[in-house]
């Protein structure tokens, strides 16, 4: 007898406490069987030691007895009996004892049996690896002890295989606990508990990484610990180390792999180059045909091999696999390439495109893998879905030499994914030295599409527009279910188009192709089933994950649009709309675009909110520092409302600086400016002007405009408005006059036509026309509620405002489409004039009474006491002849003065 047999493990000192698997243990013991089931290392025989331990002050402590492999049955009850005996359990003389290693008699089990249930007390008895190596007559033996001891035995079994015993009846009878191996599985927590016993301190992302590549596998997590306290960078390590080439290797080596017959050591091995395997592939692999039962077995024996969600699937873990392929590399020169290109086209044949694609490059076979993917119409899923990181990661090392247009084309797509113009460039040109009139339709179709989605980078309308219509024209000659299995390639170039158009200020084009691209992915409840556009929300996972950035960019680009025209209730809702996808989705933040929210601050400036525009601008620029960098039209019109926000709230300095700190992200062409760049500069340009005019410098405004002459209306709408504030009233008049006729023009535009039309003919002493002016302006106004116009047409305005229509658009928030009317009076008189000028402290009291903060407020904003502010108070209504703090701010706005 082995007395080491007798004597459970000791406890290590860097334990983890695991209260809640100790918890289950006793209660499990409560019943006949408990069964610790998991995979070499997984802790299976720490946790037992440790509850074991801690359970010694118990009347009856729990018996250990480490079972060996080649145990005979009457050995192994032989060494039960010991184990009795030394716990001191009085087990009847008329037992006796097995006379032979081969077997025990039916009649002893029996005296067992009784003897065990006249105990007074029940007997806790741990075998530890009992496996299903054990012969069946011992499995047999102890089932019937245990279910004729009548409460006497208690049994705990810990094992990497499921016991030969009928687990199934006594789960039936609820007669079994069972713990794991993903109740054994380290969680974050575990893990951190496991590093600080090392005096380690990790991250939590470090942490988070561990247990992401261990799978919480605990021996696992304990090496690397032991592995980090003498690496220099233990979250270096992390991140970099390879399992092939730490104590990992040879633990899995020695006690997985090497524990296997040699036909099942060969078929891993094989079998490691995927991952996951079937057993029709792995029979493929290995040229023989009992892998079903092979794997059945090692998944059921917890061999680092599991099934993957009861399907006919299997997985490696995945530090198992890494050290499997580096051991077959060492074993088998050579043979890893050949079994990725058999696994390739083993999984082409039965349709899994992104395995047999990611198979097929591993195996350097570049025609084969670019092919799968440029004739099955995928290349889209190079540049959005859950595969995307996937699939660039697989043609990351594809050779620019590499034969045929499908090489060219996936080279250049992966170019264009990471913005390498030139290099995108390079591959275009190969693969169009080998596409042409008789090449077939996907490629063609592949190659415009890329040419669309270059476009967007390059800023090139006319190349753009050119590939959008090959793109279309051949997306006519394929197979109906070809183009429905991939919407995402329709989504993307329309997207893509839609950015490119409104970068050249097509509005109404834009507008059209971003419409398309939302149509093609299937909004959100509009669509079901499997048609091309199938709605998201329905389509299968892969496809649903394609469509959803598309979908959230064309929303994004469709509000921009939208709000650029003036239609603020339509790009509010495109905007929240594409918001709402991609939280639906879980967008990572580098995929998400800070467009919504930017154009929900545009909304909300136009309306006159600035709280609520200063709140999305702020979130807008936070989500375009993690996303992708902007469009140019996008930042642009980022700059813009920014500067306009700042000047609203009163800082002209703020405002300026906007401008001034603006970078032009887009493509930098070589020659003449064009279109998109001029117009991006214009826009600046008015953006600009208007800050220098919130300044009271309508000089400086002038020279703004003047110094980048524009035909676009706003342009010279803005020139108007300079004019007019440089007291020349004529030559406003003539720019004015000579804007396009209304139906060309946005919103905005239109309103602060009429709002100016209005303010020259009143300064002209036309009266009626004035008002007619300014009754269209609150006309067109008051549908999208639409009112910064009316906030920066300067004083006049306001006082003209308050005089003849009291409320010239619904207050935020009310009814839309509300139209009040205008009353009718002088708009020749005005407010009574000022007494004495503001003094600087006076105004900045001011300026915070207009943010409709409270006196309390104002007065820890300005860092002075309460009665300092009701001092300058008083003193601003007696200059400015009024008696209400609302009365003062609407004085000082008429005069100018805020």
């Amino acid at each position: 007898m082995l007395t080491a047999r007798f004597t459970a493990p000791a406890v290590p000192k860097t334990l983890v406490h695991r209260p809640e698997l100790l918890r289950r243990l006793t209660a499990g013991v409560r019943g006949p069987l408990t069964l610790i089931n998991g995979p070499a290392g997984s802790g299976k025989t720490v946790l037992t030691a440790h509850w074991a331990a801690a359970g010694r002050r118990a009347p009856r402590p729990p018996l250990w007895l480490t079972v060996e492999p080649d145990d005979a049955p009457g050995v192994f009850w032989a060494y039960v009996l010991e184990a009795l005996h030394r716990g001191g359990v009085e087990i009847p003389a008329a037992v006796g004892r097995p006379t032979r290693a081969e077997g025990v008699t039916q009649s002893f089990l029996v005296r067992l049996a009784a003897g065990l249930a006249e105990s007074a007390q029940p007997v806790v008895l741990v075998l530890d690896q009992f496996d299903t190596a054990q012969p069946p007559a011992m499995t047999e033996g102890l089932d019937f002890v245990l279910r004729h001891a009548a409460g006497g035995l208690r049994i705990v079994l810990t094992s990497r295989t499921d016991s030969l015993l009928p687990l199934h009846r006594y789960r039936a009878a609820g007669e079994i606990a069972e713990i794991r191996h993903a109740d054994l599985r380290f969680t974050h927590a575990d893990a951190e508990a496991l590093l600080g016993e090392h005096r380690l301190h990790l991250s939590q992302d470090g942490i988070r990484l561990l247990v992401q590549r261990t799978e919480g596998w605990a021996a696992g997590v304990r090496l690397c610990a032991l592995a980090m306290q003498r690496s220099p960078d233990p979250e270096a390590f992390v991140r970099q180390f390879a399992a092939d080439r730490t104590t990992i290797a040879d633990y899995l080596l020695g006690e997985v792999l090497d524990a296997q017959p040699p036909d099942t050591q060969d078929l891993l091995l094989r079998v490691c180059v995927t991952d996951r395997v079937h057993p029709d592939l792995a029979d493929a692999l290995t040229g023989r045909t009992d892998a079903a039962r092979t794997l059945a077995g090692l998944a059921r024996d917890n061999a680092f091999l599991e099934q993957v969600d009861a399907s006919a699937w299997y997985r490696l873990h995945p530090l198992f696999a890494e050290v499997l392929r580096a051991h077959l590399r060492q074993r088998h020169p050579g043979l890893e390439q050949q079994l990725h290109g058999r696994a390739a086209r083993w999984l082409a044949g039965t349709g899994r495109l992104t395995e047999a694609v990611v198979q097929g490059a591993a195996a350097g076979d570049w025609p084969f893998a670019a092919g799968q993917l440029v004739d099955s119409l995928a290349i889209g899923r190079l540049f959005t879905g859950l595969e995307a990181e996937q699939l660039n990661r697989a043609f990351a090392p594809l050779p620019a030499e590499a034969e045929g247009a499908a090489p060219a084309l996936v080279g250049a797509a992966a170019r264009l994914v990471v913005q390498d113009l030139p290099g995108y460039e390079d591959a275009v040109r190969r693969a169009d030295s080998h596409l042409g009139p008789g090449s077939g339709a996907a490629a063609r179709l592949s190659r415009a599409f890329l040419g669309v989605l270059a476009g967007r980078t390059t800023g090139d309308p006319a190349a753009t527009e050119r590939s959008a219509a090959d793109a279309e024209r051949v997306l006519g000659e394929l197979p109906a279910p070809l183009v429905a299995a991939h919407p995402e390639v329709r989504a993307l170039f329309l997207a893509a188009l839609g950015a490119v158009r409104l970068g050249a200020g097509r509005l109404d084009g834009a507008q059209s192709a971003l419409t398309a691209a939302v149509e093609a992915c299937g909004e959100p409840g509009t669509r079901s089933g499997t048609e091309p556009g199938t709605d998201p929300v329905t389509a299968s996972g892969t496809e649903r994950a394609a469509l959803y950035p598309p979908l959230c960019d064309a929303l994004g680009l469709l509000a921009l649009t939208e709000l650029m025209r003036g239609r603020l209730r339509q790009a509010a809702a495109h905007a929240r709309a594409s918001l709402a996808v991609a939280e639906q989705s879980a967008l990572p933040p580098e995929r998400r675009s800070g467009t919504g929210h930017l154009v929900l601050a545009g909304v909300a400036l136009e309306q006159d909110d600035l709280p609520a525009a200063r709140s999305h601008l702020d979130l807008a620029t936070a989500t375009a520092a993690a996303g992708p960098r902007p469009e140019p039209a996008v930042a642009v019109r980022a700059a813009v409302i920014g500067s306009r926000i700042a000047a609203a709230e009163g800082d002209g300095e703020a405002a300026l600086a906007v401008i001034a700190g603006f970078t032009y992200t887009g493509p930098r062409p070589t020659g003449a400016v064009p279109p998109y760049r001029a117009r991006a500069a214009d826009e600046l340009a008015v953006a600009e002007s208007a800050a220098h005019l919130a300044r009271g410098d309508a000089a400086a405004a002038l020279r703004v405009l003047d110094a980048a002459p524009s035909g676009r209306p706003e342009h010279a709408l803005a020139r108007a408005g300079a004019l007019m504030a440089a007291g020349r009233a004529e030559s406003a008049a003539r720019e004015l006059a000579a804007l396009p006729a209304d139906d060309g023009l946005t919103l905005p535009v239109r309103v602060g036509a009429c709002l100016l039309g209005a303010r020259i003919a009143a300064a002209g002493g036309d009266t009626a026309a004035a008002r007619r002016r300014l009754a269209e302006a609150v006309e067109l106004a008051g549908p999208e509620e639409l009112r910064r116009p009316f906030a920066e047409g300067g004083p006049w305005v306001r006082r003209a405002l308050r005089e003849e229509a009291p409320r010239p658009v619904p207050p935020h928030g009310s009814t839309a489409g509300r139209r009040p009317g205008i009353r009718t009076g002088s708009l020749a008189e005005g407010p009574p004039p000022v007494v004495e000028a503001l003094s600087a402290r006076e105004t900045d009291v001011l300026r915070q009474a207009a943010r409709m903060l409270s006196t309390e407020e104002i007065a820890a904003e300005l860092y002075v006491s309460a009665n300092t502010v009701k001092t300058h108070l008083k003193s601003i209504y007696r200059k400015l002849g009024v008696t209400r703090r609302s009365d003062a701010v609407h004085r000082a706005q008429d005069l100018g003065l805020l």
